[in-house]
């Protein structure tokens, strides 16, 4: 019995003591930028073949306090994005639909690199044409010190070129900097 009940001690203690993860958010926003090209090696990259590739400048808004609407929508590029996407010439982007999508986003922070879906929401508001979308994505790549994490969008796609409309999204980047995942059959440290 006194054995047993130093194994639960000491799994009690370790896990008091055992570091966790820590979560950093990052919100920016994307626009479409012919200076600023798609990454090729993005793209060859995502698990699928990439029918549409994006180039993006990011952009970090800023937001007034009190109810976190954004009024600067920034001016700075602070880095660069590529989106790729499988979307096929039979493939309509009707509302509904899932988009496989692949993205990187190159910041101050490091490379990020994320894969998932996007959901078309709507491809006639406020215009008809113009896509809406919200995407769902893992993150796949990260710099040194992350352990992963996720990245979500609302984003819109002008694939028409619709004059006064840009192709650009708002993210929301969550990751997680920690200790590595313990490796198989480590042993909990001794109190």
């Amino acid at each position: 019995m006194a054995r047993w009940h130093d194994a639960v001690v000491a799994l009690l203690f370790a896990g008091a003591f055992e570091a966790r993860a820590e979560s950093e958010v990052f919100q920016f926003r994307t626009q479409e930028d012919a200076t600023k090209p798609a990454d090729a090696a993005a793209c060859a990259a995502a698990p699928f073949e990439a029918t549409v590739k994006l180039g993006a400048g990011i952009y970090v808004p800023r937001a007034r306090e009190q109810d976190g609407k954004w009024v600067d929508l920034g001016q700075k590029s602070v880095g660069t994005a590529t989106a790729c996407l499988r979307i096929t010439p039979g493939t309509p982007l009707a509302p509904g639909n899932q988009v496989p999508a692949h993205m990187r986003f190159v910041l101050p922070e490091g490379t990020f690199a994320a894969t998932g879906t996007c959901n078309v929401v709507s491809n006639d508001v406020p215009v008809a044409g113009l896509v809406l979308a919200g995407c769902a994505l893992k993150l796949v790549e990260m710099p040194a010190g992350y352990v992963g994490g996720t990245v979500s969008s609302t984003s819109s796609f002008n694939p028409k070129k619709l004059p006064g409309y840009a192709t650009g999204s708002y993210y929301t980047l969550l990751a997680y900097r920690g200790p590595p995942p313990k490796a198989a059959g480590a042993k909990a440290p001794t109190p």
